[in-house]
């Protein structure tokens, strides 16, 4: 199956930085760390399932690969585990680093932070994380319901950014009820944001039901002032060319799509680009290898062998998923603690099965209809922020 050619779309600019063709990976916690923004850099920049040296890069790339949540406290108290992930490798440019963060002056100095010390090149903030600990703080996916704290965030953000492009993820809103993009994209603009992304859903639904295109539309057409990315039920190339084509959008985010499956933004950057090539659908050996290689990286990038492999565990559904795998050998496979005994477990397997049919399809959690867990009172007063300080803030990043 090849993906359909079509007509090349335009890059994305946020700040100084071209990002050609516009697809971004999502900011995952837990997940975007270096290792697997280097997988899926190597395959947006050509690079075979054979391995080796990514064709571009030297020139930076395509796409733009964000780094996981840093919390702006963790930062500021310059944590070890968060210096850790706002630590890049030479080949990545630019350098992006999602910051979360609830209290204006903390968002403040962690930005100063990164400016000064340049330790990014752009800063995304997250506005639409929806798990209970980060919205029983009021951050994430609750905070735009508070315009005047939304608007204080920002207005510290983009002022002690410098040079440095402030962009921001948010959701369409708590519920049904307490809808937000629409104002919360306003202000954006107004405080010198540089661009939005939008996943269409609200925090209620998590990652259930289908994401709402309609919502991305409206805003590009509210704000047509700066670039609007759509998030939300990318699976495939020709999902994310046809979410460009029916809402109007600047580009697109791909977040689950790529879970085990990083080769996905080979199959994105040509579809953008308009070439017209075979979506990639690697045999179990090919992905056997792609493990074996992201347990490796995260192994190096750590410094413990053991820790990597760990670490890497979480990811074993994703990438055997649809393969014909017994349940007992995907268990041994999810508790393996080394190189050696990931390896020979993966050779056991029947590695000349194809791509399963369905594979493509979606993955990760698709639980939704959830309570949103929120400070008390807060949704009382869509202004008052009266009681956010530090102490709401997170202590650590990533996952």
């Amino acid at each position: 199956m090849s993906t359909p050619a079509s007509p090349p779309v335009s890059p994305l600019q946020i700040g100084p930085h071209t990002v050609s063709p516009p697809v971004v990976l999502a900011p995952m916690a837990g997940i975007t760390n270096a290792p697997f923004r280097t997988l899926c850099r190597s395959f947006a920049e050509g690079e075979a399932f054979a391995g080796g040296e990514s064709k571009d890069a030297a020139s930076g790339g395509k796409g733009l690969f964000v780094s996981e949540m840093i919390t702006t406290r963790a930062l500021v108290e310059r944590n070890e585990k968060t210096m850790q992930l706002v630590h890049f490798d030479a080949s990545e440019k630019p350098r992006s680093i999602q910051l979360y963060g609830v209290d204006p002056a903390t968002v403040g100095k962690a930005v100063r932070m990164i400016a000064e010390e340049d330790l990014a090149d752009h800063i995304d903030l997250n506005f639409g994380c929806p798990v209970p600990k980060v919205t029983r703080k009021g951050g994430g996916s609750a905070l735009p319901y508070k315009r005047n704290l939304l608007r204080a965030i920002l207005k510290e953000a983009v002022s002690g950014a410098g040079d440095l492009p402030v962009t921001m993820k948010m959701r369409k809103g708590i519920d049904d009820d307490h809808i937000t993009f629409l104002d919360a994209g306003r202000i954006a603009v107004e405080e010198g944001v540089t661009s939005i992304a939008l996943h269409g859903r609200t925090a209620a639904q998590h990652y259930g039901g289908t994401a709402d295109w309609d919502a991305i539309a409206r805003l590009k057409e509210h704000v047509p002032e700066i670039p609007v990315l759509g998030n939300g039920d990318i699976w495939s190339a020709q999902d994310a060319v046809r979410m460009v084509r029916e809402t109007g959008c600047d580009g697109v985010v791909v977040g689950r799509g790529c879970l085990g499956r990083p080769w996905l933004f080979a199959d994105l950057v040509a579809a953008f680009e308009g070439r017209e090539q075979d979506v990639l659908k690697p045999s179990l050996r090919e992905v056997a290898d792609i493990m074996v290689r992201h347990a490796t990286l995260l192994g190096e990038w750590i410094g413990d062998e053991a820790r990597g492999v760990i670490d890497f565990r979480k990811h074993v559904a994703w990438y055997l998923k649809g393969f014909a795998v017994g349940s007992e050998m995907r268990k041994r496979l999810a508790i393996t603690s080394s190189l050696d005994e990931l390896r020979s477990g993966l050779d056991e397997l029947d590695l000349d099965q194809p791509w399963p049919a369905g594979a493509d399809g979606p993955r990760g959690r698709t639980s939704g209809n959830n309570r949103v867990v929120l400070p008390d009172g807060w949704l009382k007063d869509p202004y008052d922020c009266a009681g956010i300080g530090e102490d709401a803030e997170l202590d650590t990043s990533g996952g």
